[in-house]
């Protein structure tokens, strides 16, 4: 089993050592998801890059004193892409990795959706669609504290399907908030088909844009074009800002890859889960 990182200053990890860390994600991703012969495999494998710049090079957290007030918050909202969400906190050093393989199973903490009872996950989600207004709420708490924190929110483009994601976009705007980041990951494919046949949502980026957020598209699975994103995410000092990270739905997996089938299905047989760690392992 891979072991959690060191606790120490990620800031400045060189792009060659993320790559390593979220390669070792992505097999714990898929290890769990077979051991529990469930979970949401595709979602997690696109989001992982991202998530991997935010813990070991963007935020500011630490595993050794979790309820630090000023710390940076994260919210999965597209709670199903727990696999992803796990991984990192246990190479983070939040919980033993060992943990990982009870993913799902009766009496474990790791629930199939993100669960708050889970050392570094800030708040329970599943439900699609509340993750952004928790976000605003915890976002609007720093500005009218003083507290210095930052707020990312995970979106998937499913997700944005649901109204309450654009009443809160409404809010975010309304009150300035430029400690606000919400992330869009753009895989184009949700529980059964293409996001683009199920519900069509045009230009996110400039429907974004009209209800007063900044808006930055990049690449979710280049680190250079993730730090490029973010520096300009912390430039904005007057608004909340939109990031659309364009990724591809189970990332590294070939037959995964934009395969609606692996929204919500592990690897369906012991050849499809060795071809699945060999392709992400590179052997």
């Amino acid at each position: 089993m891979e072991k959690s990182m060191p606790d120490k200053d990620f800031k400045g990890m060189d792009r060659e050592t993320l790559e390593k860390i979220a390669k070792k994600a992505r097999s714990l991703i898929i290890k769990m998801v077979y051991s529990a012969k469930s979970g949401h495999p595709g979602g997690s494998l696109s989001i992982i890059d991202v998530l991997t710049y935010l813990y070991f090079n963007e935020m500011n957290v630490d595993p050794s004193d979790q309820n630090l007030s000023s710390r940076d918050r994260l919210i999965m909202s597209k709670g199903h892409a727990s696999p992803a969400l796990y991984s990192i906190l246990a190479l983070r050093g939040y919980f033993p990795s060992e943990l990982l393989m009870d993913f799902r199973k009766i009496n474990s903490k790791l629930e199939g959706h993100v669960h708050r009872g889970v050392p570094g996950v800030e708040t329970s989600t599943g439900s699609l669609g509340q993750g952004l207004g928790i976000g605003v709420g915890m976002a609007l708490a720093a500005k009218i504290d003083k507290n210095p924190y930052r707020v990312y929110v995970v979106l998937g483009d499913g997700e944005i399907e649901e109204g309450n994601v654009w009443e809160s976009l409404m809010a975010g705007s309304k009150y300035g908030l430029s400690n606000l980041v919400a992330i869009l990951d753009k895989n184009g494919v949700q529980l059964d088909g293409f996001t683009r046949d199920i519900m069509p949502m045009g230009n996110v980026a400039e429907k974004v844009k009209s209800f007063g957020w900044e808006v930055r598209e990049f690449n979710g699975h280049d680190f250079d074009d993730i730090k490029s994103a973010f520096d300009f995410a912390r430039s904005v000092t007057n608004r909340p800002v939109f990031l659309i990270a364009n990724t591809v739905k189970g990332k590294g997996v070939s037959y995964m890859e934009n395969n609606y089938k692996y929204h919500g299905s592990p690897p369906a047989n012991d050849e499809e889960y060795e071809n699945a760690l060999r392709e992400i392992e590179g052997i």
